[in-house]
């Protein structure tokens, strides 16, 4: 017995092409979901205020620099805080902030207190996950800002 070939009809057409539409479809939605999902704050509040306080903060940065100074973070397992730091004066009193980079945007003041050997360790401990720190180093009237990220 001899099967007759079937033809590809107007229907057919139809069919793939409210097919194709829907996985378009399908597929945006999710990417939406994912989007919407994994965002949520603003990294500043208001671009206007921070566009008038950027030459500040670059001269800021340019004379942190300058001093020569480095404080690389690492959180402990038990949650403080220990700073690396290179070429940081003795009596130095060294601050930070901690906030979510995304997320609940509450933030975690930190102080931090000689460890030896160029380490710092913070009095306070801060929960798992990423944090930014913004770091602030004071000694002999001068002052250091630095900012970095901490898993």
């Amino acid at each position: 017995m001899m099967h007759k070939p079937s033809t590809f009809t107007g229907r057919h057409m139809a069919m793939v092409f409210v097919g194709g539409f829907a996985v378009v479809i399908a597929v945006n939605l999710l990417m939406a979901s994912f989007a919407l999902g994994s965002f949520h704050g603003t990294v500043v509040d208001n671009s206007y205020v921070a566009s008038q306080k950027y030459n500040g903060w670059i001269a800021k940065a340019e004379a942190s620099k300058a001093l020569g100074w480095q404080a690389e973070p690492q959180r402990r397992a038990d949650g403080r805080v220990v700073l690396e730091t290179t070429a940081v004066p003795l009596g130095a009193v060294i601050t930070a902030e901690a906030e979510r980079p995304l997320g609940d945007r509450g933030t975690t003041a930190l102080t931090f207190s000689p460890a030896g050997e160029g380490r710092w360790l913070s009095a306070e401990n801060i929960a798992p996950g990423r944090w930014r720190l913004r770091m602030v180093i004071r000694a002999g009237g001068n002052e250091w800002a630095g900012e970095s990220e901490v898993r």
